[in-house]
């Protein structure tokens, strides 16, 4: 797949042969959405604890006869049924983080990019730098191109001032190609890819 590159300022600089191995897939759905379950369950803290009846601060005496009373039989205030007691079945500090093979994983990300590159959501830049790191200017500069939203993955780091310029613009994301993940790339519109991050991207894949 032949693709065109195009500088920052959106002139063009050439083309390049896309590897139909990564970006040539019938992309499955399938696969991009177990990624994505994968992710976001990975990040979800699992703080949440509600307090059960083992956790309530309250005397254990029983609260009156077993017998004689007419009422229902009741041992401890702390049961669930009573007003400030513990909750059944509350939810508790837990990770909700799954196992999903490496294989899949590095599979769901040739689709998400094979995805992309089909509905003609990938753009190639020779580079992603700026001479001076300016957001009011780097704006203007990507409404004139008609990139207002968009995942631009660079090489192992991005440059200072493009990301500095870059970070305050909204629905703009800046990553090294190391941080190239199903999540982002599914969520943003346009793909951004440096020729380095694309060369990094094809020796990953080998």
């Amino acid at each position: 797949m032949k693709i065109d590159i195009t500088s920052v300022d959106g002139e063009a600089a050439g083309s390049i042969d896309l590897d139909d191995a990564i970006f040539g897939l019938e992309p499955r759905v399938d696969l991009i959405a177990r990624m994505i379950r994968y992710q976001l369950a990975k990040r979800r803290a699992g703080t949440h604890q509600s307090l059960g009846r083992a956790d309530i601060h309250r005397t254990g005496k029983k609260m009156y006869k077993q017998k004689g009373t007419g009422s229902a039989r009741h041992g401890s205030a702390r049961a669930p049924q009573f007003r400030g007691g513990g909750k059944a079945f509350g939810p508790v500090a837990r990770s909700h983080a799954h196992d999903l093979p490496k294989k899949v994983r590095a599979l769901a990300l040739k689709h998400a990019l094979s995805a992309k590159a089909k509905d003609g959501g990938i753009i190639i830049w020779n580079n992603a730098s700026l001479a001076e790191a300016k957001t009011k200017a780097l704006k203007s500069n990507f409404e004139k191109i008609g990139l207002t939203n968009a995942l631009i993955i660079d090489g192992a780091a991005p440059e200072a001032n493009f990301a500095l310029a870059a970070r305050n613009i909204p629905q703009i994301d800046v990553l090294p190609v190391q941080g190239i993940n199903v999540y982002d790339i599914v969520r943003r519109e346009k793909l951004v890819l440096t020729t380095a991050a694309l060369n990094a991207l094809e020796a990953r894949f080998k």
